[in-house]
């Protein structure tokens, strides 16, 4: 079957001739022939993710174009044609070209797009779809992946990513699309003479810069803080520079080695501020002037790492969930009038400690599935019912969303929010790792953890399958010393106990995605990633310590390594 493909591709007079020497460098090497060609690169319900390159598995003009064509057809049977596609790009390569590819394939349907003219964060154009009222929106973007890969996300007119009703239909639309090779595109500038193609740039920022003002929580504390921040080669400076400038902070040190874009990264080997190297320059120029702060924005700015003074003369990187915390507990302190309906989201893999803050402050929490889009959706539907008032949106892997003027996860937000929560406890003479501390001892020691397994390719899916189904079906009855007590299944949405064996449905959508909840308030969780080729374990656990919560935890991962060993 890929040979086929293959075929069709070699046969096509008119390739693009950078891509046709591409192809011409791997012909000889079939197992690469078969990893670009075996399948079509899957449109999910994130949009789509790859390596650049030739083929129908990889990211490059012609899969740009059939997902493009998709989206016509998704705008043009919501009959919202006429108010448009915003569309932003991030640092990677060939960024700018698939969205200026995508706004002709919309032009030549007669939908007019509105690109920035240069790089700008993901969360900015979740904010631009609802400021110019598009039908719709489109991120060129792969987030903290290696250089080698891309990606297109989706956006509804709503500024969320899509949830999974649109997003079946969207993904409908693109699969119709029989021959990428064959997508018609517009001539680009005959679209900018036609008003079809729109550039935006100063409006939206400045629109979106006025919306940051809402994010400070108590504008009159001292903000006398010394702050480092790294963009890590992508999208953030310029809108986080100028949100902590108004917001009123001056003291504010960019790691310029990692302030300009840079396709390859270049100075780390991994552009995700989940992981602790993305943090060497910032520390070392934290220690040079003595910052009180550290923040790292992954490429798209939709994810925001933090690392604090540990006392020690070095600096400690904040998990995703203590962060969320800090904020969170920092948010519903000093807010004054919280509203009776108030709500706090997140995710089934966050920690729970984020449920137990809130609940201190009589405030309810929702779970939803992992992705933001989940979080988007309900905010989206709390406008329309009033049920609840949204307070706070975050998820373990460094996304946050604290006013919902965008509706996906938001670096920039973040990042004016936690300055203000480190000045904030300057003041009271204390350090984060201080104030979570507190919360701690108030609220018991929550420690979560994660194992990322890296498979991929055809042989790698194929594993992470054989994985889920080993676990989905095994009688695993305890765990690192703990007990199951019950078993979640989201691909059949069953919540199974293991005393009684009693079932009940989880009111959520299906989504292959695997829960184990333990007694004593632990809990493990499997998923394969939607993003990249890889199949995640969440941990999760609370005692009465610190060293306990960290022996135990480390027993579960034990427990679960054992078994991935065997299967691997």
């Amino acid at each position: 079957m890929w040979k086929e493909q293959y075929n069709r591709w070699k046969e096509y007079k008119e390739l693009d001739k950078k891509l046709s020497s591409e192809l011409d460098a791997i012909v000889s090497d079939e197992q690469s022939l078969e990893d670009a060609f075996y399948k079509n690169l899957e449109f999910g319900t994130g949009g789509m993710r790859g390596k650049l390159g030739p083929g129908t598995n990889r990211m490059n003009i012609y899969t740009v174009r059939k997902a493009a064509e998709g989206l016509a057809s998704y705008v043009n049977d919501q009959g919202l044609s006429k108010r448009g596609v915003a569309i932003a790009y991030d640092s990677r390569y060939m960024s700018k070209e698939f969205a200026v590819e995508t706004a002709r394939v919309l032009g030549h349907h007669g939908i007019p797009s509105y690109v920035f003219t240069s790089l700008r964060p993901t969360p900015e154009l979740s904010f631009a779809v609802r400021h110019l009222q598009a039908a719709a929106g489109v991120v060129v973007t792969a987030s903290h992946n290696p250089p080698e890969y891309n990606g297109f996300k989706a956006y509804n007119e709503d500024g969320g990513q899509l949830p999974p009703l649109q997003a079946e239909s969207m993904i409908d639309f693109v699969n119709q699309v029989e021959n990428e090779l064959q997508v018609e595109v517009a001539d680009q500038k005959e679209l900018e003479d036609n008003g079809l193609l729109k550039w935006v740039d100063e409006e939206v920022d400045q629109a979106y810069l006025e919306k940051l003002k809402t994010v400070t929580v108590k504008p009159e504390i001292e903000r006398d803080i010394s702050l480092v921040f790294t963009p890590l080669h992508g999208t953030a400076r310029d809108l986080v520079e100028k949100g902590l400038k108004q917001s009123g902070f001056s003291s504010i040190h960019v790691v310029e080695e990692q302030a300009k874009p840079d396709p390859e990264f270049t100075t780390v080997a991994s552009p995700n501020p989940e992981e602790h190297q993305a943090f060497e320059m910032a520390i070392d120029q934290g220690k040079s002037i003595g910052a009180d702060l550290l923040m790292a924005t992954d490429p798209d700015a939709d994810r925001l790492g933090v690392a604090v003074p540990d006392g020690t003369g070095d600096y400690k990187v904040l998990t995703g969930n203590q962060t969320g915390a800090l904020m969170l507990d920092y948010i519903l302190e000093h807010t004054p009038n919280l509203p009776d309906n108030g709500q706090l989201i997140k995710t089934i893999v966050t920690s729970e400690f984020g449920r137990v803050i809130a609940n201190s402050h009589n405030i309810s929490t929702l779970d939803t599935l992992t992705g933001f889009k989940f979080i988007g959706e309900k905010i989206r539907e709390y406008e329309q019912t009033g049920d609840h008032t949204f307070l706070f949106g975050y998820e373990e892997s460094y996304g946050y969303l604290v006013k919902d003027f965008a509706r996906d996860k938001d670096a920039v937000q973040a990042a004016v929010l936690i300055a203000e929560v480190g000045a904030y406890w300057k003041n009271q003479g204390m350090t984060l790792i201080d104030a979570l501390e507190e919360l701690y001892q108030k609220h018991g020691y929550f420690l979560e953890d994660l194992l990322s397994v890296k498979l991929e390719g055809k042989s790698g899916a194929d594993t992470i399958e054989k994985i889920m189904d080993d676990f989905r079906n095994a009688d695993i009855k305890e765990v690192g010393g703990k007990k199951v007590v019950a078993i979640e299944d989201y691909a059949t949405t069953v919540r199974r106990y293991i005393e009684g064996d009693t079932t009940e449905e989880i009111d959520l959508p299906t989504s292959n995605v695997l829960k184990f909840i333990l007694e004593d308030d632990c809990w493990f969780c499997l998923r394969p990633s939607g993003t990249e080729p890889k199949i995640k374990f969440y941990f999760g656990v609370k005692t009465e310590s610190k060293a306990k919560s960290e022996q135990l935890i480390e027993s579960l991962k034990d427990t679960v390594n054992e078994r991935l060993h065997v299967l691997i």
